[in-house]
């Protein structure tokens, strides 16, 4: 069970930075679509590609605590 737990906090760790990333990826393409492509969405839009993402990052650490739990 501890291999699974720390497989978990590895995924964890990997959907944070992949969705760093792609936030980022995203922001930038808003803000140069307003300025130059006649985009009407805010900006603050591409936050909302985080939201599966913090779910996601949620279940990891939530079943990597269990799993850590049941070895104890």
């Amino acid at each position: 069970m501890k291999t699974l737990s720390t497989v978990f906090w590895i995924l964890a760790v990997l959907l944070s930075d992949v969705m760093c990333g792609i936030v980022a990826y995203n922001y930038c393409d808003m803000v140069w679509g307003i300025r130059y492509a006649g985009y009407s969405a805010p900006a603050w839009t591409a936050f909302m590609v985080a939201i599966p993402f913090a779910v996601a990052i949620a279940v990891c650490i939530v079943l990597a605590l269990f799993f850590k739990k049941k070895i104890g």
